[in-house]
């Protein structure tokens, strides 16, 4: 197969996705080269805020607006470490620069830079994430479980994760209803 890198593009999945940790998901790729892939679900909350996750970590929060701000279910790995996909990149102990303007960052320099009301004040935080062994992705993206299209930053961060799924289908001019279950190939 030819190599591809998805990295900053999402992944729609398809209607027929069986998997319940993927079943109407849309991933961001935060990166993706020959070991394989890692991403973030960014349109399925969990019942968790940040308030009561920075009590259970002993971060203190400052602000109100933050306090009630969701946490999201980032994908089956590592479901009980945190995520932090923001802008800007910053300078922090364990970052992936995904692009010039955002990064992914697991470590809690940065969670206690948010509790102190200091940047990145645009941010999106998730428990776990989705991995890809080398060859894996590749692999389902020939078997039609995902459509992909190029990322964009106001999707992730200023659309409203229930609209988040719909809006990256629109990029690709599809609507969800109208596509087969059923996989086809020439």
């Amino acid at each position: 197969m030819q190599s591809i890198n998805l990295t900053h593009h999402f992944l729609i999945a398809m209607p027929a996705m069986a998997d319940p940790n993927f079943a109407r998901t849309l991933i961001y790729i935060c990166e993706h080269n020959e070991q394989g892939a890692l991403g973030v679900v960014i349109n399925r909350r969990i019942e968790l805020d940040f308030k009561t996750l920075f009590d259970q970590i002993k971060i203190p929060l400052e602000s109100a607006e933050l306090a009630e701000m969701s946490v999201h279910y980032g994908g089956p790995v590592q479901m009980d470490r945190g995520f932090v996909l923001h802008q800007p990149c910053g300078d922090w102990s364990s970052s992936l620069k995904v692009t010039d303007g955002i990064a992914l960052t697991t470590s809690r320099d940065i969670l206690e830079a948010v509790g102190r009301g200091e940047e990145p004040h645009r941010l999106f935080m998730t428990l776990g994430y989705a991995g890809w062994d080398a060859g894996q992705l590749e692999h389902e993206l020939v078997q039609n479980a995902w459509l992909t299209v190029p990322a964009d930053s106001r999707l992730i961060f200023d659309e409203p994760v229930e609209t988040r799924f719909a809006a990256a289908m629109a990029m690709l001019g599809i609507d969800f209803a109208s596509l087969s279950d059923v996989a086809g190939h020439a």
